[in-house]
């Protein structure tokens, strides 16, 4: 039987050179294609629903493939993982339309830049948050993070991966608090190629009281320079979102 798939799954991204195929490095779509081929020992294509860098961790991303199976889903999942190695699970697998995409069926991707603002270092989030020493004001953070949000376009904070439409429409951009982290969640319909890490690099800014909150809107306009493009180790691709 012939199934037409959507895979969500997490990866540590640390010893990853990103989601897509790399012509050198390992990259967690290359380990999911190795993984199908041993059903049928041909090549199986998969379709990643967002690009995440060198380093980026994953708690949502999606994969659409095609493929011969004639169990169950849950039997399929069991023996895919069995294949997987430790920094990659797949959590759910759904069946789809055969015309479905995880990259353009998707309506929007969410994710979470992590800071650990702690006056000393935490070997055990070195892999997952940035460190931050000094003390960040979260209130003006999240006062600049307003100016994010809406459609616009985004150059000051990116370029795109494909074609030459710097416009995407960001719906949400809040910046948080929990003890010693400090969130930054953002949630679009695309993102530019570094975009999330530059936007959080910008806010940093703010947080050290480099930039003043309302110039941020002057960063979105390009009148003055974004800030630097925070360290890959802190961002995770949270979830991306589809009307199915």
């Amino acid at each position: 039987m012939i199934l037409h798939l959507l895979a969500v799954l997490e990866y540590d991204g640390t010893d990853f050179q990103g989601f897509q195929i790399q012509k050198n490095g390992r990259s967690v779509q290359q380990e999911l294609e190795t993984a199908l081929y041993d059903f049928g020992k041909t090549r199986i294509k998969t379709v990643g629903g967002g690009r995440t860098d060198a380093g980026v961790h994953a708690q949502g991303q999606t994969a659409s493939f095609t493929i011969e199976w004639g169990r169950d889903l849950e039997t399929f999942k069991r023996a895919l993982n069995a294949k997987l190695p430790n920094d990659i699970y797949v959590r759910r697998l759904l069946a789809v339309d055969e015309n479905f995409s995880a990259r353009y069926s998707a309506v929007s991707r969410a994710y979470r830049y992590r800071v650990w603002n702690h006056p000393e270092r935490d070997v055990f989030r070195t892999r997952y948050a940035y460190w931050v020493p000094e003390p960040l004001d979260v209130a003006g953070m999240q006062s600049a993070a307003k100016w994010l949000a809406g459609e616009k376009d985004f150059s000051a904070f990116g370029s795109p991966p494909q074609g030459n439409n710097p416009v995407r429409d960001v719906y949400a951009a809040e910046v948080s608090r929990e003890g010693d982290e400090v969130y930054f969640d953002l949630r679009a319909n695309a993102f530019l190629y570094r975009m999330v890490r530059r936007m959080v690099g910008t806010l940093l800014l703010v947080g050290r009281g480099k930039l003043a909150p309302a110039e941020m809107e002057s960063v979105v306009q390009r009148k003055r320079r974004s800030g630097f493009s925070a360290p890959p180790q802190g961002l995770t691709l949270i979830e991306i979102k589809y009307k199915i």
